[in-house]
């Protein structure tokens, strides 16, 4: 533990559905033993978030008027109809609120916190570390609770952390600091928190997609390992990136030319989130920039296998998105597949007024996709 004693501020633990105790200020008390499972639990809706879905501000994202059709070339169709995803069949303790890290954020230290589901089952659970959306304007850990409880009760740790946004100024260099520096704090606290981290996975929407592509490629590399923790490793198996950006220059190309010049502006939050604030630069014309926050840039042989989940009417970033990425992939070797989603736009559009869009994204057949691809690297 640190002297700062993060694992123990300001945390709480749950058993979902059943309400909350707080932790005394040493830190959790974790039965090494998994709970017994009653017998009478039946399946139910996914708990929903506590708060409204993640998303930007309203008016802060461009929101396309047009798409082009996508390409499927390279890539697998899941129709998203079929049963939804649910849950309540294994008991997940949840522990809230865990400080991993003390960035400086804004000119002034900033506790960034973590909330981490523990299914009660036996064996090892690897761990996978979900990174929220927000237009890289905002990064509200308590977004997709459903989604992170059907995964957590598969078998796997999840945690959903904060990290560093425009709104304190940052880019996307702090923010790929943040999720590396979530992964070595969770590495040197697996064994107090009952967790496997011998294999991790990153799994992210939108802006989180992109962050997991960042971590992920830029394994084997200590460029953006900064903070405490620095004798554990930041490196990952596994890459879930649904709907996020990649190469930002061309993150508008499938839109319609007024969306396309809004996102290119400089002051736009592809921008901000590249140079900084109140910079006159764009990646459209400042290549080299560009060229240093793509994914691809640091793809090796030691980079993490990836899963690519776009939606062929998404809105805000545009499909052919994951398809420069996945040819990435493939010229460098490292292993990737993309799975459009038909019909999907992007993620939970609630922010936008629509509800209904997240349950395309919500099915078994695209979630059973994802924790597919985890059972397939992270358990032996």
């Amino acid at each position: 533990m640190t002297a700062r004693g993060r694992l123990g501020a300001l945390a709480g633990t749950a058993l979902l559905g059943l309400g909350a105790t707080a932790w005394p200020s040493a830190g959790p008390a974790i039965s090494p033993e998994p709970v017994a499972l009653a017998a009478s639990m039946r399946s139910v809706d996914c708990p929903r978030s506590p708060v409204g879905p993640g998303g930007p501000p309203g008016g802060a994202v461009p929101i396309a008027k047009t798409i082009k059709p996508t390409s499927t070339r390279s890539s697998r169709v899941i129709i998203p109809n079929g049963p939804q995803i649910s849950c309540g069949q294994t008991h997940v303790t949840m522990h809230r609120d865990l400080v991993y890290a003390s960035p400086t954020a804004g000119g002034e230290r900033r506790d960034l916190r973590l909330d981490l589901q523990v299914p009660q089952t036996k064996g090892p659970k690897p761990l996978v570390v979900y990174i929220t959306g927000g237009g890289f304007i905002t990064a509200n850990k308590s977004g997709n609770l459903d989604q992170r409880t059907y995964v957590a009760e598969q078998g796997y740790a999840v945690a959903s952390i904060e990290y560093r946004t425009t709104s304190t100024g940052s880019t996307y260099r702090d923010g790929v600091v943040d999720v590396k520096s979530a992964i070595r704090y969770l590495r040197a606290h697996a064994d107090e928190l009952g967790i496997s981290t011998d294999k991790v996975a990153v799994w992210g929407q939108s802006a989180g997609g992109y962050l997991a592509a960042m971590t992920g490629a830029t394994n084997g590399t200590d460029r953006f390992d900064q903070g405490d923790n620095l004798d554990r490793s930041s490196d990952v198996q596994a890459v879930v990136d649904q709907f996020g950006a990649h190469d930002l220059s061309k993150v508008a190309d499938d839109f319609d030319p007024e969306t396309k010049a809004a996102y290119m502006d400089p002051g736009s939050f592809i921008n901000a989130y590249v140079f900084g604030p109140n910079s006159t630069r764009t990646v459209a014309t400042d290549h080299a920039a560009n060229r240093a926050a793509n994914p691809a840039t640091y793809l090796s042989r030691s980079s993490a296998a990836v899963i690519l989940l776009h939606g062929d009417n998404d809105h805000i970033i545009s499909p052919s998105q994951s398809l420069i990425l996945l040819d990435a992939l493939r010229a460098k070797r490292v292993e990737g597949t993309r799975y459009v989603v038909s019909g999907a736009d992007h993620g939970d559009l609630a922010f936008l007024g629509d509800p209904e869009a997240g349950k395309k994204w919500t099915t078994q057949k695209v979630m059973g996709t994802i924790t597919r691809f985890l059972d397939n690297k992270l358990r032996d």
